[in-house]
């Protein structure tokens, strides 16, 4: 049997088949609020890809993911705003933030990961309120709760462009992370989430691992937000809160947990539920409370599908694959005995 070739996989090709249509989408339904939809919906994909590098993969639960949102995010703003709104400020910008949520990666990591997740998960919310009261307090720097607006290059002007962009950014950052976690690198993360002790005792450093995780999560996330800032052409505090960090968490949860294509379609379903149910509170009065739909939309989402979408339809294919084998093996047997009478 002739091996099929990995990029003309079944998979490979429903992703590229979905990827074209995202690409022309914009077009055919030629609307400039779609457009800016279509774009937040990608780049909380990314962000929701980096988060499940540690809790799909890793089994590392974290409250302070959105401070490298927020680094990102920053640090796009403020160098666009200093230095002129360029592409190569621009480019260095997404560098510079990537550089420095690294370095936070690696100094937070090597204190708090040797925690228990619980006992991180507090931490990592703790370091990120600390970043939090710095951006409220640096006025100088950050306008505080304020935030202030800025120019993005001229060339992202026109939305339609920004957006390929980000789409870009979308596939390059799958198909990067795709090849991480199949590595074998990868095979140790969730080595580490299913049993860590017993894959210390295997040799392996976990707590190098678990930093190279929490580096390559960060560094993904600052990316995501680099992005965000430019989609707004605006950033304040916002960008650091908490809300960020259940967002990505949501998409997570209800795409499903350790399988990548599960937060973006996570990602997915909450961006568009949210515009949806807020836009129909301006013919209905009953969804001018929208976030209680929304909450009841997540509560059907997490008990119909307990593995999140992604989880819970690839365990329900399995186990029709199953059955569909145990019958066939059972009507082969049924035709030997009848052969052999």
């Amino acid at each position: 049997m002739i091996k099929q070739p990995l990029l003309l996989s079944k998979v490979n090709i429903v992703y590229a088949i979905v990827v074209g249509i995202m690409a022309v989408l914009p077009f055919v339904l030629d609307s400039r609020t779609m457009t800016i939809l279509l774009t937040q919906f990608c780049i909380f994909a990314i962000l929701a890809m980096s988060y499940d590098i540690l809790l799909g993969y890793t089994g590392i639960i974290s409250f302070g993911h959105a401070m490298f949102f927020g680094i990102g995010a920053y640090t796009t703003a403020i160098m666009l705003s200093d230095f002129g709104p360029s592409i190569g400020i621009f480019a260095a910008s997404i560098v510079v933030g990537i550089v420095l949520s690294t370095i936070i990666s690696v100094i937070s990591g090597a204190l708090t990961l040797r925690l228990k997740s619980h006992f991180y998960a507090m931490f990592t919310l703790a370091i990120s309120g600390l970043f939090l009261v710095l951006a409220e307090k640096w006025r100088t720097v950050t306008k505080g709760n304020d935030g202030f607006t800025f120019r993005a290059p001229e060339l992202f002007r026109e939305r339609i462009y920004f957006y390929f962009l980000v789409l870009i950014c979308l596939v390059v950052v799958f198909i990067l992370l795709k090849r991480i976690v199949a590595s074998p690198f990868g095979k140790v993360l969730v080595a580490i989430r299913e049993n860590e002790p017993r894959t210390r005792s295997l040799g392996y450093k976990t707590l190098g691992y678990k930093i190279i995780a929490s580096v390559i999560a960060g560094a993904v996330a600052s990316l995501a937000g680099s992005l965000y800032a430019i989609s707004l052409r605006f950033v304040n505090t916002s960008v650091m809160t908490m809300d960020i960090t259940l967002d990505a968490l949501m998409m997570t949860i209800i795409g499903g947990v350790g399988t990548l294509i599960g937060p973006i379609i996570g990602a997915g379903v909450i961006e568009f539920a949210q515009h949806y149910l807020s836009g129909l509170a301006r013919d209905y009065p009953i969804f001018e409370r929208w976030i209680i739909f929304f909450g009841i939309l997540y509560i059907l989402a997490v008990i119909f599908f307990p593995r999140g979408i992604v989880g819970t339809v690839s365990m329900r294919y399995y186990e029709w694959k199953l059955k569909k084998g145990q019958k066939t093996k059972a009507s082969v047997k049924l035709r030997e005995k009848e052969i052999q009478r």
